[in-house]
């Protein structure tokens, strides 16, 4: 079971990684390269900086339960 949650905790914090890097900051990023550059004229955020935004956070919430989950196997398991 450690070594399931160990693994699941590697790959959330490249997937985390990952996802922070894609997103754009003030002057661009590497989201543009897949066709985050293109905005949309009704909210000034594109659909794919969006989604982006969305896939971040559940990756996030993914890292931090594994994260507790890996701390109270260690202390209780």
């Amino acid at each position: 079971m450690k070594l399931a949650l160990d693994i699941f905790l590697i790959i959330t914090s490249l997937l985390l990684m990952l996802f922070i890097l894609l997103h754009r900051g003030k002057g661009g990023g590497l989201s543009s390269l897949f066709g985050g550059g293109v905005q949309s004229s009704l909210s000034g955020s594109s659909v794919v900086e969006r989604n982006l935004d969305r896939v971040t956070v559940v990756v996030a919430i993914l890292w931090v339960i594994a994260i507790i989950a890996v701390g109270l196997l260690v202390r209780f398991g």
